[in-house]
């Protein structure tokens, strides 16, 4: 044979060798060292079903489940088993048009991954998951998962306990991929600061499909199965009766209530107004009422126990009162001569007494609320000679601010708590150029100027003030089932703080005394209960907004504040009513009610009319209306620029236009020799009526461009415009 064919055939020999060689070493690759078509095999033949756990249950004071699950259905889609799906009868079944459909696939493709199971349609209501349930085979990559969701049997307590909600990126981010997409976890409330104690465990499970999507039952008996794990249970200090009665007393009113038990710091009840139900956020009906109550204008989704700021009003008059007998600038023998008003400052403040004596000593002026009073010793004390100069005697009181808890946050066991205001020297130096003294903050002796405090912040001064020094954290949670050393998360909650515990209890004392006159014989006497000696003090606050482009004054917010029994307080109490008037109108009887019904666990057969009385009350504010019009019709009319649809906007447009009438006239306002004036002014004044109950009306006042008369609820309320402009450009 030549050479020539010799040489070729051994080329066509290595390469056929070679050939061979690849595709062995291709062969053992994909069979034996790849496991990629092993595991599109396994997934086309087995499903990998997410068991989620049940979320762990909150149980009250006395260990009643005030919410339990229930199972409802998910339905999940895995973007790569989608094949030949029925798609305009899903589409159908779902109410969804294909264009939807197609960007739900994409979105959980970029959320998820192809090969991971995403919530297509999320909380199913039954007859839609029966209708799915039976023809799930005609569509191939969706599955219906079982999903533990929340029920709340009391219908109470929505703001405490928070909601659930799936995750979303920004919370898979943050856990470092431990959540996934379905998971769901506490969003708001105890729901989200125990979420790692109520969450559980994940399970799977393994289970077979035949070639039409159809579950045939467990693979390799469940040897491979792993069993969800149960959230823990809370153990708390809530009364669930009281809460309902709460917020029964609440309805239709914008504030707060809490009550906190002051040997403990456990919060026996709060609640915020308006009131909702919890089982709305909850179902398949939970998205659709959380965007109704998120566009609301009152706020309905908004904790103000915690999350609320309130001017505290003559309720601080016996925190100011005790910081006064501390620094020894009073004694409780002290008094002033107040003929109703306080004038020391060049500046009317007016009290409510004018009766000779009635601020003639401490327990006098507390159970009279007199302002000129506490007003003189809010001077006193920030003007104490001991501190040289009032900025360092203001910084003195304000660290005894801080002591009551009062302007930093408490460290509630909710999220998202505010520290309220107390306001340091630094921002009236900003504000006054340094040229500031005791008179230009003196409304802070009566709980007014720029102090604002959350309700559960006053309930715990209440506490501070009971146990004559000392208070727990506020909290909700007493233990935790199966509580270990690892769980930290209580620890807090278990540390005696004593910050005013060095004040003599002849200062508590003394405070404690003038609290119960309030009740027995003062501006409280509302709010008595035989058998039981409270110590409160009623409030009445200011209250401003802004309605259209005008700084108005509001009805005075209804405030209280209390403890009780007085020589051993097993309750403390704060209450703050919006708009409702005067503290012992409304604030008062609720907080007595609620006390009334914690120690005696009854109401007596008289006071029931005037529960369901308080309870049938609607006092939400009137100009909300107003604000709600505002915030929907600018609204409707950004989606109407966005895309240009005339409907947005149609039914602002049938809108009246404003009627002009004339204002209701005050004689007890306007002096008789300004009648004309007014009179003449009258016929130039317009009207708001669009959404608003109340007839409001603007006029200018005795020839002053820089100030208002504002008619509201048929009372005269002062607008200072030049303040207002002030304060916008701030």
């Amino acid at each position: 044979m030549p050479v020539f064919n010799q040489s070729r055939q051994n080329v066509i020999r290595l390469i056929f060798a070679a050939t061979f060689l690849i595709i062995v070493v291709r062969l053992a690759v994909l069979q034996v060292f790849s496991s990629k078509y092993g595991e599109q095999a396994f997934s086309n033949a087995v499903y990998k079903k997410t068991v989620y756990p049940g979320r762990g249950i909150i149980f009250d004071r006395n260990n009643k489940a005030i919410l339990n699950n229930t199972i409802i259905y998910d339905l999940t889609v895995t973007p790569y088993e989608i094949k030949q799906v029925d798609t305009s009868y899903l589409c159908s079944l779902l109410s969804i048009d294909t264009a939807e459909f197609k960007a739900r696939v994409v979105t959980a493709i970029l959320k998820n991954g192809r090969y991971r199971p995403s919530v297509f349609e999320g909380l199913l209501s039954i007859d839609l998951q029966a209708k799915l349930e039976e023809n799930i085979w005609r569509f191939p990559g969706f599955t219906l998962v079982e999903r533990p969701i929340r029920t709340y049997p009391f219908k109470a307590g929505a703001h405490l306990l928070g909601d659930i909600g799936e995750v979303d990126t920004t919370i898979i981010r943050r856990s470092n991929n431990f959540y996934q997409m379905g998971d769901y976890v506490g969003r708001s409330g105890i729901e989200q600061y125990y979420e790692s104690v109520l969450m559980g465990q994940r399970g799977v499970q393994h289970l077979i499909k035949d070639n039409k999507n159809r579950i045939q039952g467990s693979w390799e008996g469940g040897k491979y199965d792993t069993s969800a794990k149960a959230g823990r249970n809370l153990r708390t200090y809530i009364d669930i009766e009281l809460q309902q009665l709460a917020e029964k007393l609440m309805a239709n009113k914008v504030g707060s209530i809490v009550a906190i038990d002051p040997k403990t710091g456990g919060i026996l009840t709060m609640v915020s107004g308006p009131i909702i139900d919890p089982n709305d956020l909850t179902g398949s009906t939970r998205q659709k009422n959380y965007a109704k109550m998120a566009l609301d204008v009152s706020a309905p989704l908004m904790n103000r126990a915690t999350r609320g700021l309130y001017e505290p009003g003559s309720t601080f008059k016996p925190v100011g009162g005790l910081v006064a007998l501390d620094l020894g600038v009073v004694n409780a023998g002290y008094g002033v001569a107040c003929s109703g008003a306080y004038y020391g400052c060049g500046k009317v403040i007016k009290c409510e007494h004018h009766n000779p004596g009635h601020a003639a000593n401490l327990r006098l002026a507390l159970a009279n609320s007199c302002n000129s009073y506490f007003s003189q010793i809010y001077r006193m004390t920030v003007d104490n000679p001991k501190d040289h100069n009032t900025k360092a005697g203001y910084t003195r009181w304000k660290d005894y601010m801080n002591a009551f808890g009062w302007g930093e946050k408490l460290g509630v066991d909710l999220p998202n708590e505010l520290p309220g205001s107390i306001p340091d020297t630094t921002l009236y130096n900003k504000v006054y150029r340094n040229q500031w003294n005791s008179c230009t903050n003196v409304t802070l002796g009566i709980g007014q100027d720029k102090m604002q405090v959350t309700p559960v912040q006053l309930a715990n001064a209440m506490c501070v003030i009971a146990n004559k020094g000392y208070y727990y954290t506020p909290h909700f949670v007493e233990k935790i089932d199966n509580e270990t050393p690892a769980d930290s998360i209580l620890k807090p909650f278990r540390i005696k703080h004593e910050p005013l515990t060095h004040i003599p209890d002849e200062a508590y004392e003394a405070i404690h005394a003038g609290m119960q006159d309030v009740v027995e014989s003062g501006t409280a006497r509302v709010a008595k209960i035989p058998g039981i000696s409270i110590c409160a003090k009623t409030g009445t606050a200011e209250k401003y907004t802004v309605l259209d482009g005008h700084r108005i004054k509001l009805p005075n917010n209804s405030m209280f504040v209390c403890f009780a029994p007085r020589e051993n307080p097993k309750i403390a109490i704060a209450v703050a009513v919006e708009n409702a008037g005067f503290g012992a109108t409304w604030a008062a009887p609720i907080a007595s009610f609620l006390i009334e019904k914690y120690l005696t666990d009854s109401i007596r057969p008289e006071k029931l009319k005037d529960v369901e009385r308080i309870a049938a009350a609607n006092l939400m504010p009137a100009y909300l209306k107003r604000k709600q019009f505002i915030a929907d019709s600018t609204r409707a009319y950004y989606y109407f620029n966005l895309r240009k649809d005339s409907s947005y906007i149609k039914k602002y447009l049938n809108q009246r236009s404003a009627k002009v009438e004339n204002p209701r006239q005050d004689n007890n306002t306007v002096s008789s020799n300004k009648k004309a004036v007014v009179e003449k002014k009258q016929k130039q004044t317009a009207i708001i009526k669009q959404q608003i109950s109340a007839p409001v009306a603007y006029k200018k006042h005795n020839n002053s461009p820089n100030r208002n008369i504002l008619f509201y609820k048929e009372e005269f309320l002062f607008v200072d415009d030049k303040h207002f402009k002030k304060q916008i450009m701030a």
